[in-house]
């Protein structure tokens, strides 16, 4: 049987975690353990590259984002050869590189696709930027950069770049602080460690909060971020959820609220890779707290909410990937609360991107592995 067909049977032990977590809404401790799904785990395509991201075509293709700088294309579970030719200069250097990528609501009308990369300046420094393009004939047309962040830098870190519409149309999109932890996420007239919002188009809406201030800049939605690698639409409240990277320890997840803080770098759970504390603050006046948290940190990649009845399990729950330990966490949730995590799969790689695709099955990229479909 070939590696490309190999199926992976993990049934896991239940038994309690080696790290914990908190509930931070009443601080009291959350038992985290390994479940036993008996998921067939599938190699759906192999490549040694690192899927950064996936979206899926209406007439069934699957784009993958490369993080060195290609778009793939998967047809009838075939990855092509050739690449989506048509993409802008990436500046591909240690974190940075081609990263995510999103649909249109009305994609089918309008067929505007975004992605987020890193983008040179021609000096040596590079930045976050949004683009959108439309995909003719294995090629993106009608590009334009409808957002670039002001944040150049020689540093190759934190650059965020997920994006999500919300029900209403507006796209969100993270940036990180680009290593710059003292001076960018707390201010407002400062681009980076913020989440953004946007009409589909570029133009900033008229309620965004800071429209009114003259010196900030009008697309922040919210501020006071690290790296946030994670964003999803709740599929019932319509809520953008969020997960960043916390430094060591302090992972989290949020819910962005409009104009709100959330903290970064006053109040973490976490401390300095050294081990030295940067803050003896957890929780402060004006600045919101993480809905969730790691401590030790799991270094969380992509989410997805589960609504596919292949899950049955797992409907209305968070899923979440992790890049340090290569397993699929999955948070059981009541309303906003985390009520329970567990671990639904192991031994996976650094996980990069997860989708929920049109046939209902959840897929997951892995960094120099290629995508893998889970047969529940």
């Amino acid at each position: 049987m070939s590696f490309t067909k190999k199926l992976l049977f993990l049934s896991l032990l239940l038994s309690i975690s080696t790290f914990s977590c908190s509930d931070n809404l009443n601080g009291k401790p959350v038992e985290v353990s390994k479940v036993n799904q008996q998921i067939i785990v599938e190699k759906y395509i192999e490549d040694t590259g690192i899927p950064w991201a996936m979206a899926w075509l209406p007439s069934g293709e699957l784009l993958i984002t490369m993080r060195a700088g290609e778009l793939r294309m998967v047809k009838n579970g075939i990855l092509l050869d050739q690449t989506i030719s048509g993409l802008p200069e990436i500046k591909v250097k240690q974190q940075g590189g081609l990263l995510d990528i999103a649909l249109h609501p009305d994609y089918e009308k309008n067929g505007w696709i975004y992605l987020s990369y890193s983008k040179e300046d021609g000096e040596g420094n590079f930045s976050t930027a949004i683009m959108r393009a439309k995909l003719k004939n294995m090629s993106l047309v009608e590009q334009e950069d409808i957002y670039v962040a002001q944040a150049y830098g020689e540093k190759g870190v934190h650059f965020g770049s997920r994006l999500s519409f919300d029900n209403q149309g507006f796209l969100y999109f993270s940036i990180g602080d680009r290593g710059q932890r003292d001076i960018n996420p707390q201010d407002i007239s400062r681009d980076a460690g913020k989440v953004y919002r946007i009409h589909d188009d570029g133009r900033i809406p008229e309620d965004n909060p800071f429209v009114s201030d003259i010196d900030a800049k009008s697309a922040i939605f919210s501020y006071g971020h690290r790296n946030p690698q994670g964003m999803a639409k709740h599929p019932i409240t319509g809520d953008i959820w969020t997960h960043e990277h916390g430094p060591k320890g302090g992972d989290e997840v949020n819910i962005i609220a409009k104009g709100k803080n959330y903290g970064w770098p006053v109040i973490s759970y976490g401390v300095n890779y050294s081990g030295t504390s940067f803050t003896d603050l957890t929780e402060k006046a004006g600045m919101e707290q993480p809905l969730w948290y790691w401590d030790p940190s799991i270094a969380p990649s992509d989410m997805v909410f589960v609504t596919s009845d292949k899950y049955p399990q797992w409907q209305g729950n968070l899923l979440v990937g992790s890049l340090k330990f290569g397993y699929l966490v999955m948070l059981t949730l009541d309303g906003n609360k985390v009520v329970k995590e567990e671990i639904v799969q192991e031994n996976l790689t650094r996980i990069r991107s997860i989708s929920q695709g049109p046939d209902g099955y959840l897929y997951v990229g892995a960094d120099g592995v290629g995508v893998y479909r889970l047969l529940p």
